[in-house]
Order: C-alpha cells, then sequence, then structure tokens
C-alpha cells in the first residue's frame, strides 16, 4: 500500500490487470451503506455507482433510470455549481440551470450522478433490524425528523454514510448561528452579505470553524467530500434564493484543514487510504500549463437526416448514442466540436518546499487539476497550500485497448489555493481571499499605529534578523530591499519601464553572519528562494527545456530568477560563481527580463527580482591592500549593478569583542533583561504585515523639494574625488538614491517622498561607496574601481610607466622582458613598480601597436619596438 507516495497506487496483487469497463461492478442494488471504517479496505472506492444515473426513492425500490442526461424532477436539471459529482435528489431544490449559470463550477474528476437510499423503517430498502426477527412492527414509530405529512426517513447516500437531511439541516444551522468571540454578527452570514456586494461566486469555508461547530460533520466532510461538498451548495443555494441576494450561484471552497498541520500533508505521507478523501498539500508551483479545453457536454448530428442530440460526459468517457432516435439508422452520428460544451482546465506541478525536504531526499512532485475559476489564480514560484480531493486514475497499456495496469496515477483535483504567506511577506497585488475582514482592519489598525511612532525606521531595522548582532546599515539596507521602490512605466512616453528593486551585495571575511542575513531574508521575502553560487548552473538561474511526460511536448521550466519574480533571490558563495553562469545575471540585474532562445522556443520572461549575494575574498581573509575587485575578483560590469555594496569586517576590538560574546550568549540564556529586549521588540509576524501593507498600498511620488535634494546629493557625490579627473558617482548611484528614497517613505507609509528620505538614502549610498570603492593607495573614493576594475590614479601610474618603457626602448629597440622589468624598478626612483602594473602597461603598449612581444612558451620573452614607431 505504501506504493502509492511514489504516485501510483496498487489496486491489485494479481499480476493479471483489471478490466477498465466502466459497467463491472460487484455491487448489488440491495448492498447496505459504506461506512466511514470500511473505506481503508478498498483504495479506489468509487465514491458512488458507475453506470447510468439512477436514483432511489422511498415509493420504489428499483432504480429511475434517465435517459440522455434529461432532467427526471419537475424542477428541471439540478446542476448546482459544483465540482463536485452529484446529481438530483428525490425533491426539487430551487436550483438554476446549468445553462443559466455565469460560470459555473466544472466537475473534478468524475461525472456520475447520486444515487439516495430511503432508509426509513419499514421502507422497501430498510436492512432488516433485531426487531423485525422478533415478530415487532417494522412501522412503529421512528426516530428522526419530522415534517407535515409525518415521520421523515433517514435518506443517505448509495455507498456511504452521508444523510443528506441531517447534514442539511446542520450546516444551514452552523451558517446562520456560528460567531466568533470578538463578533456578535453569524460570520458566514456577514460574508455571505458581503459577496452580494463584491458579486463574487465563492465562499470560503475555514474547516477549523465547522470543526469547532460540529465534529462529526467536519468528519464527514473529511472522508466523503464529494457528497458533502455538493449538499453544502445546496443549502447556499437555498440561502441566496431565501435572502434575495443578487448572485447566480454561489460555491464553497473548504481551507484550514484540522487545528494543526496534522491533515496538511506532505506528498510523502500519501497513502491509498486517503484517496477520494479531502486533503491539504503545501508546496510550491513550479510549473502551470495553458489551459485545457475539457468536454462537459458533446453534441452530436445525425448525418442522415440532421437530428442533434447532447450527451453528457460520464467518467471521462463519451457515451455515442448507436442508433438514431428520429431515423434509426445505425451508427450515423458524428460529433460536432463547435457545438460541445467546454469548461476551462488548467495543471499544475507542485513541488516540495526546501524546508519540507528529508535530509538526504530529493524533491518530490505532485499533479493539481484545477476548473473554472480556480485557473491562473496561481503562478510558478508561489507557495501555497492545495485542498482537494485525491483521485487515482487507470492507465491502460495500449491506446486502442480497455485492459488498463494495476498501478494507478494519482492527483489531485484542487477546490482551494491558500496562498496564504504566514510570517512571509505577501506579494504584491495579491489578494488574501479567505482573510475575515474583520480581522483584516484590526491588523490595520496595528501596522497604522506603528507609523506614527517617531522611530518607526529605527525598529523594524532592529526587528529585522535580531540574533545578528549590529551591522545596523547593512540591516537598514536589506529592509529597504524587502520594501522596495516604486514601478515607473513611461513606455508610452518612450522613456521605457524603470526598475524599482534594489540589490545588494555583502563581502567580507568568513563568520560575519553573511549567511546568516541570507537566510533571514530568504524566509521573510514573498517569493524568495535560496542558492548557492558553486551550486548554480546558467539553466538553473534562468530557464531550461524539457520534455512534458503529459503531453511529451517540450516545454519551458523556470528557474530561480523567474520563480522569484517579485521577491528576492539570494544568492551565497557568489565568489565562486562559474563565469558562464554570473553572464546571466547582466540582463535579470538592469533590465529585470531573461531572454532565452533554446529548442526553438524564443521568449524573454520576466525576472522582476531583487538580487541579495554574499561573497567572500580569495584569501579568506580580506586584504585592505587591494581594492574589491582585486578581493574577490568579480567582474566590474557585474559590481556596478549593484546599488549597495556593503564591506563586513571582522577586526579584533576588545569592546566590541565583549558585546557581541554577551549577545551570543544571551540567545542560549535568556535572563531578564534579554526577555524584556525582546518583547519590546516588533514581532516577525507584524514585521511582514507591515511591510506586505507598504509594499501594497503606498506608491511614493518624487516632490519638488525631494527632487532639488537628489540632484544636490548627486552633484556632491561627484566632487567627493578632489577634482582630479575621478569619477566618484555614476548615473547608476543616482538611480538608487531615487529607490532608496521611495522606500525609505514607503517605511513611513508616506506618498510623498520628502527631503529626510533623501537624506537617509544619501547616508547609506555614500557609507556602501566609502567602504567599496576606496582607493586603497590613495584612500579617496574612485568609483572607476566599480566601473573599470582600475582606480584613476592606477591608470594614470600605468601610463607613466608605458612612455617610461617606450624611452627605454627607443634607445635599445630590443630587450628581454624580465631584464627591461629589472631595469624599469631600478631607474624609476619617484615610483614603485610593480608586475601587476609592468603587465598591464605593456598590454597597454602592445595593444597601441607601440611594441610587440615574442617568444614565451617555456623560452626568453622578447619586447621589440615596432620600426614604424622607431
Amino acid at each position: 500500500a505504501r506504493e502509492a507516495r511514489e504516485g501510483a497506487v496498487a489496486m491489485s496483487s494479481s499480476p493479471k490487470r483489471q478490466s477498465s469497463s466502466p459497467r463491472r461492478s460487484t455491487r448489488s442494488q440491495q448492498s447496505t451503506p459504506a461506512k466511514a471504517s470500511d473505506r481503508s479496505s478498498s483504495p479506489a472506492r468509487e465514491s458512488s455507482p458507475v453506470g447510468s444515473p439512477q436514483l432511489y426513492n422511498a415509493s420504489s425500490s428499483s432504480p429511475v433510470h434517465r435517459s440522455g442526461g434529461a432532467p427526471s424532477s419537475p424542477g428541471g436539471a439540478h446542476d448546482l455549481s459544483s465540482p463536485l459529482p452529484y446529481g438530483s435528489q428525490t425533491t426539487p431544490v430551487s436550483t438554476p440551470r446549468r445553462s443559466d449559470m455565469a460560470t459555473p463550477r466544472s466537475d473534478l474528476g468524475q461525472r456520475t450522478n447520486r444515487m439516495e437510499l430511503d432508509l426509513t423503517p419499514g421502507g422497501p430498502n430498510d436492512p432488516p433490524s433485531s426487531s423485525s426477527h422478533d415478530g415487532g412492527n417494522s412501522n412503529g414509530p421512528t426516530s428522526g425528523h419530522t415534517s407535515e405529512v409525518g415521520p421523515m426517513g433517514r435518506t443517505v447516500v448509495w455507498g456511504t454514510s452521508v444523510s443528506m437531511s441531517d447534514t442539511k439541516a446542520t450546516f444551514r444551522e452552523f451558517i446562520s448561528t456560528f460567531t466568533e468571540e470578538s463578533d456578535d454578527q453569524p460570520k458566514y452570514e456577514r460574508m455571505i452579505a458581503q459577496l452580494g456586494i463584491t458579486n463574487k461566486t465563492f465562499l470560503n469555508l475555514d474547516c477549523r470553524d465547522l470543526m469547532e461547530y460540529d465534529l462529526p460533520l467536519y468528519k464527514q466532510l473529511l472522508t466523503y467530500p464529494a457528497e458533502t461538498i455538493g449538499i453544502f451548495d445546496m443549502v447556499l443555494q437555498d440561502y441566496i434564493t431565501l435572502e434575495n441576494i443578487d448572485l447566480p450561484f454561489i460555491q464553497v471552497r473548504t481551507f484550514n484543514l484540522g487545528k494543526s498541520k496534522k491533515e496538511s500533508k506532505s506528498m510523502r505521507e500519501l497513502n491509498p487510504d486517503d484517496i477520494d478523501q479531502l486533503i491539504a498539500l503545501p508546496g510550491m508551483v513550479i510549473r502551470v500549463s495553458p489551459i485545457i479545453p475539457d468536454m462537459k457536454e458533446a453534441f452530436f448530428k445525425c448525418t442522415v437526416c440532421n437530428h442533434t442530440t447532447t450527451v453528457e460526459i460520464e467518467n471521462g468517457f463519451i457515451a455515442e448514442p448507436t442508433a438514431c432516435n428520429s431515423c434509426s439508422t445505425q451508427k450515423s452520428y458524428e460529433l460536432v466540436h463547435n457545438r460541445c460544451r467546454f469548461t476551462d482546465k488548467q495543471m499544475i506541478k507542485l513541488q516540495e518546499t526546501p524546508e519540507m525536504i528529508p535530509d538526504g531526499a530529493t524533491p518530490q512532485t505532485a499533479l493539481i487539476y484545477c476548473y473554472d475559476e480556480l485557473v491562473d489564480t496561481v503562478q510558478p514560484g508561489d507557495r501555497v497550500e492545495v485542498t482537494g480531493i485525491y483521485r487515482a486514475t487507470p492507465l491502460r497499456v495500449m491506446a486502442r485497448q480497455r485492459t488498463v495496469k494495476s498501478i494507478y496515477k494519482t492527483h489531485l483535483d484542487a477546490l482551494h489555493f491558500n496562498k496564504s504567506t504566514g510570517n512571509r511577506v505577501r506579494r504584491e497585488g495579491a489578494e488574501d481571499e479567505e482573510e475575515d475582514p474583520a480581522r483584516k482592519a484590526a491588523e490595520e489598525k496595528a501596522i497604522l499605529e506603528l507609523s506614527e511612532e517617531p522611530d518607526v525606521y529605527e525598529r523594524l531595522s532592529q526587528a529585522l534578523a535580531p540574533n545578528i548582532n549590529e551591522f545596523e546599515d547593512v540591516k537598514k539596507g536589506v529592509l529597504l530591499q524587502l520594501v522596495g521602490g516604486s514601478h515607473k512605466d513611461f513606455t508610452q512616453s518612450g522613456r521605457g519601464r524603470f526598475r524599482g528593486e534594489l540589490n545588494i551585495l555583502l563581502v567580507g571575511d568568513p563568520g560575519t553572519a553573511k549567511s546568516q542575513m541570507l537566510q533571514y531574508a530568504v524566509k521573510l521575502a514573498p517569493r524568495g528562494l535560496y542558492t548557492s553560487g558553486k551550486g548554480s548552473s546558467s539553466v538553473g538561474l534562468t530557464a531550461y527545456v524539457t520534455k512534458d511526460p503529459e503531453t511529451r511536448q517540450l516545454v519551458l521550466e523556470s528557474g530561480a530568477l523567474v520563480l522569484c519574480d517579485g521577491g528576492i533571490c539570494c544568492i551565497d558563495e557568489f565568489d565562486k560563481m562559474p563565469d558562464s553562469t554570473r553572464s546571466v545575471l547582466h540582463e535579470a540585474m538592469e533590465q529585470q527580463t531573461v531572454s532565452i532562445a533554446k529548442a526553438g522556443i524564443i521568449c524573454s520572461l520576466n525576472a522582476r527580482t531583487s538580487i541579495l549575494a554574499a561573497a567572500n575574498p580569495i584569501d579568506s581573509r580580506w586584504n585592505p591592500n587591494r581594492s574589491i575587485v582585486e578581493n574577490v575578483q568579480l567582474p566590474p560590469t557585474l559590481l556596478s549593478r549593484f546599488d549597495l555594496i556593503y564591506l563586513i569586517l571582522d577586526q579584533p576590538d576588545e569592546t566590541r569583542d565583549r558585546q557581541l560574546a554577551t549577545h551570543l550568549v544571551k540567545l542560549y540564556y535568556r535572563d531578564a533583561d534579554a526577555q524584556q529586549a525582546e518583547a519590546d521588540l516588533v514581532n516577525r509576524d507584524l514585521l511582514a504585515k507591515y511591510i506586505s501593507y507598504a509594499r501594497e498600498n503606498v506608491q511614493p511620488k518624487l516632490s519638488q523639494e525631494a527632487a532639488t535634494d537628489l540632484v544636490q546629493a548627486y552633484a556632491e557625490m561627484r566632487k567627493l574625488g578632489g577634482g582630479k579627473n575621478t569619477v566618484t558617482a555614476t548615473p547608476r548611484q543616482l538611480e538608487s538614491l531615487i529607490r532608496l528614497s521611495e522606500a525609505h517613505a514607503r517605511i513611513r507609509l508616506s506618498d510623498i517622498v520628502e527631503s529626510k528620505d533623501v537624506a537617509e538614502a544619501e547616508r547609506l549610498v555614500r557609507t556602501a561607496i566609502r567602504q567599496a570603492a576606496t582607493d586603497p593607495r590613495t584612500g579617496q573614493i574612485d568609483m572607476d574601481l566599480l566601473t573599470t576594475g582600475q582606480s584613476a590614479g592606477s591608470l594614470g601610474r600605468i601610463a607613466k610607466l608605458a612612455d617610461a618603457i617606450y624611452a627605454v626602448l627607443e634607445t635599445s629597440p630590443s630587450f628581454e622582458y624580465e631584464l627591461l622589468l629589472q631595469k624599469m624598478k631600478g631607474d624609476s626612483l619617484a615610483m614603485s613598480v610593480s608586475r601587476d602594473d609592468y603587465r598591464s602597461a605593456m598590454e597597454r603598449m602592445e595593444a597601441d601597436d607601440r611594441i610587440v612581444i615574442s617568444g614565451g612558451g617555456g623560452g626568453v620573452r622578447t619586447v621589440r619596438l615596432l620600426q614604424a614607431n622607431a
């Protein structure tokens, strides 16, 4: 039975294959309803009889057949806009027809009409009781609900123990009476009234509320979801009809199974016992298929007399009419595709999140199918909890044969996608549909109260990674990165689109908590992924082409940068990333796109993600006599794309060492002072909600005063070089100032960027530039270190050395390479000549066609002056 964990269910121990005929059923009409405890004995239990729709009622024990899908009740076809296999009842229900609905919910997996069994004492389907054997009167009084005409029997769905009357009465009472502690009005009556205002046709049912109100009904929902949710839809349909709510239909979407995550199973825990039951499956969406048209009603036309008929799909098969009802011609019907009725269907591939994978294991995937309004509600990279019905479908040995394999394929028919991020920042533009409006209003009140405090910026930065000591500027930079700037789209005016994401690089000695900062940021970001530079490839970061196991077609799978669209991609060991992998980041960090041209697939994918990277020096320790390019060996074109570059050094200092040691010890031993300090911090849940609120509701714009301050700040930064042809700031630093100013205004929940926002942004940029772009030889800031890899002073020194070498070669046109180096070291008294400067000068002169270097490969290298320049 455990073989189902690998995505397949062993349905038979016999080596013979089973027949796929839908009408082969060993059940008899006189069999008693199955109990919940008997479900485990049949892994692939059918929730309703297979074959033609049949109905049991109290007046006759024989099934009533319905032909052609025509309605059997006076009210017409009782389609209740549910994705679940349920059909007619013994009594008419005032529900709309399928053709009258705007967007009816599609069937999930099976299309079989439900049969009902009348268990009224003394009825035709009443099982023999002990009293009947004793000669007692079988027509005695019944214990149950009564109606105007007499005692009402207990009607259950065939094959289950689901009583329709009891379930409808209990759920109707739950809708009308369930209230929360902080609210006097019934919760779900208020939510249904709000649906009439917002014109939404689905009601999110919190299963924890149902479990608290009626535990047997909750267990029935888990055990028989297809039948129970169908009854819930009937109750809601009757409710909106009685209350005159202007909605075409209403659906129930269940979520939040159980008091804890016990009912939320992982993909490795799925067993045959879970088939046809309601489960919750958490994971990360890695692939979403295009919309698939799913046929629900076939339209046939006779080729002889043009007679038309419609046939509904049952169990995935079309019961094609064998003879025309008008002219009785055999096999004369043909399918007219453009008159068939289709619904939307989508396949989603769900993968385990990194924190759910056991040690030493690889992530597993599950197949999800969603229908109608659930289509296109999730995107690759979303972390969701899918609530749905676990299904098992047979696989044919050959397409033209009806025999099937003994191993069944499993999937999940989705009922609800819970994109509640918990302690994570919610993605910008994402709606939390299942959140109670009263609770949302209380959270907004707490957020607005926190924003009015004068030190809100300091408090939020201290709440970010509280286990890391000091690093105030680094924490503030990461906080502004999580908030981000405003997205500006000026494509209509021809000015293009400007990104609002910030990129930050942490460089420094090992053991300075760089990786811990990355881990905290990736757990707080809305769509965060953590990867290592050594274990990443170019296709793993962008996208790769693979063959879809379902359609056998080549499809494009998203990489880390595309999955993090709208979030943060944290890259550790950035300095150890291969050059081929590092080159794909240039486009993603500036243009926010990833261009793909593989296997005939040419496209440009959105990669609007922030990059938070950490790198170590090449010698494991930072060398203060070298520049940042020489320490980390990163290309200058990539370094210049980072908005902030922080240098984190491990310098011995007794006061700071004692402070750090005290902080680390308090993480393991909490005294009264530590507990009080922890209580004063903003908790992580409030921090995530605050950042989410700022990203969704605040879109700051520059004021005239802020624009003037930005121009002045950029001009002042350009003067830091002392006017010696040294570049200390580039237009990219000005754009960084704008993004940081907008992010700081978002922290204050202000729609206007003010002067204090520009001042804080300038301070952060100046601090980062002072650490990363300082020339170790002159001690001055030089942005050429980040843009070209060499400072302006170094370039001037190399030019002077090249002129001196040229003067020596004019006296003697040919020199050995090493002898010329020794001569230049002895003659150059005014400046020191290093081998790196000498090699750079030689490469520059050779590129200018002033000299030619011959030899090498084990021989003596010779430097010769070209005759044209002699």
